[in-house]
């Protein structure tokens, strides 16, 4: 097990070099750098000055020279600072991460309490009318945007109903952007456990319950729900993973002080140590969801384990 952890970290490190290279080399590429979004609403400024920002951030230095005092500075732990704020890079993206991960938490815990039981029922119920249903919503609430998703939620929520602010710092504020990211992620959660549990109810397991009598709601729970464990947690890692990135269109729209904001953000204003620290920021947790949804299909799944010893 640790020899298998170990393996998995040490695969972060060339793709961290790659991806982090790759998007200073994406940055270099732009006609405006972030002296010009600097000084931009500043009228006519003069090239001397222009100049002397540009030496002080390091940004008048060539494209490998840059790259490689950046890469010194994240192994030693210093990710620099804010080209437009002045603030260090961790300090932002602690200040940040807080707000990303309440979205995150509560978006999580609504997919899973409206998919779960709509994709079982689903299943249950197959090609009977519930199950056409909820299938024509889990495809529409699948297709939709989720920029129009939000735009719909404001439109309705706020502006006809007025249920909900638009922007909120209390808890209200919350609900609608993780409303917008539970009706993509629930359409997809819904699908895949429908699937899943109508394969499981077809296996002979499911058969000699039955002929022995137990109940269906007894083989769901504790037989057929615990074999759809594996895919449930998937899609958690994957999710968990988008969502821990921020979400930067969700939260631009409602105004979500997040990761996925900053990361927006910093785009156009060219701030390029937050977008390094971001890049970096999604390698490694893609790569550490991941990593531990593997150690969570082992204990679950026994199977995956013996497999993997048959082929080593």
């Amino acid at each position: 097990m640790r020899k298998y952890i170990f393996s998995r970290l040490i695969q972060l490190v060339p793709i961290l070099l790659g991806i982090t290279f790759l998007t200073f080399a994406l940055i270099q590429l732009s006609a405006e750098d972030a002296v010009d979004m600097i000084y931009r609403q500043s009228g006519s400024v003069s090239e001397e000055i222009l100049a002397a920002k540009r030496a002080e951030l390091g940004l008048d230095q060539p494209f490998l020279i840059q790259y490689g005092n950046w890469l010194k500075g994240v192994v030693t732990g210093d990710m620099g600072r804010s080209f437009i704020s002045g603030k260090l890079v961790f300090e932002t993206f602690a200040e940040k991460l807080p707000a990303t991960i309440e979205l995150m938490t509560v978006s999580i815990l609504l997919t899973i309490f409206i998919a779960t039981p709509l994709g079982i029922i689903s299943a249950v119920n197959q090609n009977k009318f519930v199950d056409y249903v909820i299938r024509a919503l889990s495809f529409v609430g699948n297709s939709m945007p989720n920029f129009f998703a939000g735009l719909l939620l404001i439109y309705f929520l706020a502006l006809k109903l007025n249920l909900l602010p638009i922007i909120s710092n209390d808890w209200r504020g919350v609900i609608m952007p993780a409303l917008t990211l539970t009706i993509s992620m629930g359409a997809k959660y819904t699908r895949q456990i429908r699937a899943v549990v109508l394969e499981e109810l077809q296996k002979p397991y499911v058969l000699g319950a039955r002929s022995r009598g137990i109940d269906e709601f007894t083989i769901l729970t504790k037989s057929v729900l615990k074999s759809a464990l594996t895919m449930i947690i998937t899609l958690l890692a994957l999710s968990i993973g988008s969502l821990l990135g921020g979400t930067a269109i969700v939260e631009t729209i409602f105004m979500w002080d997040g990761v996925g904001k900053m990361a927006v953000d910093a785009i156009l204003m060219r701030d390029y140590p937050l977008i390094q620290a971001y890049v970096v920021w999604m390698a490694i947790i893609y790569v550490m969801i991941n990593l531990l949804a593997d150690l969570l299909y082992r204990q679950l799944d026994p199977r995956v384990a013996y497999e993997e010893n048959l082929n080593d």
